[in-house]
């Protein structure tokens, strides 16, 4: 079995990618997804429990955490490339992410549109977060 290594310039750069994707994602899906979530734009800017600074620090660490174990992934089923971290990232998503998904919206009782709002991102976010970490092997160790 070969040792599975993180090479951090590339989780942090599929972070700061996945980060920079969802604030362009939701932007573009801003009213959809307000709504779908119950609220509205006043609740949005006006709310108290809306803390952008820790959500924004949420949001940076569970892409930093996606990407470090995206890449495990990716080494442990064999060699790394942007195909297979493409190929991971896709099965990760089908078997846990829209899974997850919608169990949760079918008991919550949550429109479609929302739901497809937030697996359309996680499918998208993953795939850009798996090419990174896939294609970008790093310095091969010196024994």
């Amino acid at each position: 079995m070969r040792p599975h290594r993180i090479h951090w310039p590339a989780i942090v750069t599929a972070m700061l990618a996945s980060f920079l994707f969802e604030a362009g994602w939701y932007s573009v899906f801003l009213n959809q997804w307000v709504i779908g979530i119950g609220h509205d734009m006043q609740w949005l800017t006006a709310s108290p429990t809306v803390r952008p600074a820790f959500q924004f620090a949420v949001a940076l660490l569970c892409s930093f955490i996606t990407a470090s174990v995206l890449s495990l992934a990716i080494q442990a089923s064999g060699p790394q490339t942007f195909f297979r971290g493409i190929k991971v990232g896709i099965v990760v998503w089908f078997g846990f992410i829209a899974t997850a998904l919608a169990k949760n919206y079918i008991f919550e009782v949550r429109p479609a549109s929302l739901y497809a709002i937030n697996l359309g991102y996680g499918l998208i976010d993953i795939i850009l977060i798996g090419a990174i970490v896939g294609a970008w092997k790093g310095k091969p160790k010196l024994s």
